[in-house]
């Protein structure tokens, strides 16, 4: 293992910029806040649509041209209107559920997957191989064909699309392995961002972990994550990318969860990490939760006396001699 030189920090912002970045993040937290609540005002009529779940905004504009979407008992004749909290909707001749509270799931994206729900070339996407109990979900940004790990998962499209922005300010963390021996020079230069093909790169802190003869594994962090930025930057410092996962994204790990595993964040922590107050009604709800499926699990076996194999090790010793 070679060690690496101590990285150097994302560049300070200045006072001024320090200053609206803190406005920005409180303006997003009182938005997110109305929309953990349900509080949303008029919105688009394809925007409410697509937040109860029942399909995205661009069906939505075509079940809208379709005529089957009513607004007060009168058929909607564009997308283009605006729906009132007290308008009641109708589709297919049906109310309108209301949207859920946003909600978060962990997934380790596996190699070979393309995150989008359609894909030109018909190949199988991450929506494809989800479980069937999962709600209409959408991704947190998005993992190329090729890379795997963690990847967000969320029923609000106005959750995902805060969480995606570099200003809100989660690191993306990824190992990644490249071929031949690297630079640690070339690495340490990426702290103060870097402009390929006239494409500006924010700062990005990447560290040596490991070097063999033939690749190297390093620790890349960024905020921003442009389109297969990691591959293009390794590219340019004359490294190609033979793996890449994603560790984390903001306070959120990939941990042990296995290829293809999903697993919901509790809306108390979910609350926390988005500087929200806690909500004791949700929290009462996991508690129950947890405790009926305490309640269900098989009781543990007890543990065998010394000297007295249990009698499934001795069957297994006697299919053995035979």
């Amino acid at each position: 293992m070679t060690a690496s030189r101590p990285q150097k920090p994302f560049k300070k912002k200045s006072s001024s910029r320090s200053h609206q970045s803190k406005s920005d993040r409180a303006e997003r937290t009182a938005q997110l806040g109305k929309l953990f609540e349900g509080d949303t005002g008029p919105e688009r009529i394809a925007k409410k649509m697509a937040r109860a779940g029942l399909c995205s905004r661009r069906d939505a504009e075509v079940w809208i041209n379709d005529g089957r979407v009513s607004i007060n008992g009168q058929v909607l004749g564009t997308p283009a209107y605006n729906v009132q909290p007290e308008d009641i909707v109708t589709v297919d001749g049906k109310p309108l559920m209301q949207a859920e509270t946003p909600r978060l799931w962990r997934y380790y994206k596996p190699r070979g997957l393309v995150v989008s729900n359609r894909d030109e070339k018909d190949r199988k996407t991450i929506f494809d191989a989800l479980p069937s109990h999962l709600p209409r979900v959408i991704s947190v940004g998005r993992l190329d064909l090729d890379s795997e790990g963690l990847l967000l998962l969320t029923n609000s499209g106005d959750l995902a699309r805060v969480l995606e922005l570099p200003d809100t300010g989660w690191t993306r963390k990824y190992r990644v392995r490249v071929r031949g021996r690297v630079d640690v020079e070339k690495l340490n230069s990426l702290a103060d961002g870097i402009t390929i093909e006239g494409i500006k790169y924010r700062g990005i802190l990447a560290s040596l972990d490991r070097q063999s003869a033939s690749n190297a594994w390093l620790t890349i962090a960024l905020k921003e994550g442009k389109n297969r930025e990691i591959r293009k930057v390794m590219s340019f410092l004359g490294y190609t990318v033979s793996r890449l996962i994603r560790v984390s994204y903001g306070p959120f790990q990939l941990n042990d969860l296995e290829e293809e595993g999903v697993e919901e964040v509790k809306a108390s922590i979910l609350r926390d990490q988005l500087g929200l107050p806690r909500d004791k009604n949700a929290e009462e709800k996991e508690a129950q939760t947890l405790s009926v499926k305490k309640t269900n699990r098989r009781p543990m076996r007890k543990p065998e006396q010394k000297g007295k194999p249990n009698a499934d090790h001795q069957r297994k010793k006697t299919r053995h001699r035979s």
